[in-house]
């Protein structure tokens, strides 16, 4: 696939994200940088025929130790340096737009 300018500004208008023309600049290089590694991969020797990884290889064969219970603290000793609170939560700013 052939990246282009107006493919990036149009994929950006899509995802909802504006870009500025540097930041559209960067983003043509890393695909460039992609698509160079991809070349590179196909180069190598017989890689179809090999199957793809479908799951991590499992890199430790050894069982989970079990939790261990902790004592719980009050309710009341977790919110006692909360600024702003409402019954057993903690009120917070709001940080995402509507």
């Amino acid at each position: 696939m052939n990246f282009t300018k107006e493919l990036v500004d149009d994929f950006a208008l899509k995802l909802l994200i504006g870009l500025r023309e540097e930041e559209n600049q960067m983003v043509l290089d890393e695909f460039e940088e992609i698509e160079h590694h991809m070349d590179l991969i196909c180069q190598i020797p017989n890689i179809s025929s090999v199957e793809p990884m479908t799951h991590p290889p499992v890199l430790f064969d050894e069982t989970l130790r079990e939790d261990d219970f902790v004592e719980e603290m009050p309710v009341e000793d977790v919110l006692c340096n909360a600024a702003h609170k409402n019954l057993s939560s903690v009120i917070v700013p709001k940080v995402v737009k509507e």
